[in-house]
């Protein structure tokens, strides 16, 4: 839980100080924009923190050209010929203006088929896909619960799929509910897979501290791949971070 959140300044980099009940200091970039976050132990003063951050300055300037230079994708316009991604896959948008219903159909793992109204408009045309997205998402989330609750030895009481413009999930510890971004559905399985672990584990350790990495080293030893994986993913238009 946190217990004191509050913004310093070093070297001119804003810095989003959260001390909680932990052990040791952390400091973290965050994507899309470069965001630093320090989570401190409780008696540690800000002139500490301050100090731990001027020590990582050159690794932080780093993180952020990094984020920088991540590709983004432009506004999708929702015409055929627009490449849009699932799970990771590559595919060319067709849109067929028809009378009937609005759906999606895949075709040879190539094109996604978006038929819409001859007066869709481009949103309209967005909201089409973006519900079959939610639909393929929740699709793959269950077979992962089930494998991953017993591992870890939890369970989750709900979860649910949202468009976040800040994180990849979110985990409720004390409702025992987790969220996942919508545009998960366009990364890889891999990366999805590691938020399922990821939020599951706060379940049994609700901060970043050691003992929620020593929760993902022991059951995904390889969680920091698939995270960096994720992170290097094209960002869509609209930006969100983990």
């Amino acid at each position: 839980m946190n217990i004191d959140a509050h913004v310093i300044v070093v070297g001119g980099v804003r810095v989003l100080v959260v001390r909680k009940g932990i052990k040791n200091l952390h400091v973290g970039v965050y994507p899309p924009l470069g965001r630093v976050r320090v989570a401190a132990p409780l008696t540690v003063s800000d002139e500490a923190v301050r100090l731990a951050v001027v020590g990582k300055l050159g690794w932080i300037k780093r993180q952020r050209a990094g984020f920088e230079s991540q590709p983004r994708q432009s506004r999708r316009e929702m015409v055929s010929g627009e490449s849009h991604y699932v799970f990771g896959r590559r595919y060319r948008l067709h849109v067929l203006a028809r009378a009937a219903g609005a759906h999606v159909v895949v075709r040879k793992r190539a094109t996604l088929e978006l038929h819409v109204s001859t007066s869709s408009t481009t949103e309209q045309r967005e909201r089409v896909l973006q519900r079959w997205y939610r639909r393929r998402l929740k699709e793959m989330v269950p077979p992962l619960l089930d494998a991953w609750e017993p591992i870890l030895g939890v369970r989750v009481a709900a979860w649910g799929v949202r468009k976040m413009k800040t994180r990849w999930g979110t985990c409720n510890p004390v409702s025992r509910r987790i969220w996942l971004n919508l545009e998960l559905a366009k990364k890889p399985v891999q990366c999805l897979e590691y938020l399922v672990v990821h939020e599951l584990a706060h379940l049994i350790e609700p901060s970043h501290n050691d003992r929620f990495v020593e929760v993902m080293d022991r059951h995904l030893p390889l969680w920091r791949l698939h995270r960096d994986a994720l992170n290097s993913q094209p960002l869509a238009h609209d930006t969100w971070d983990y």
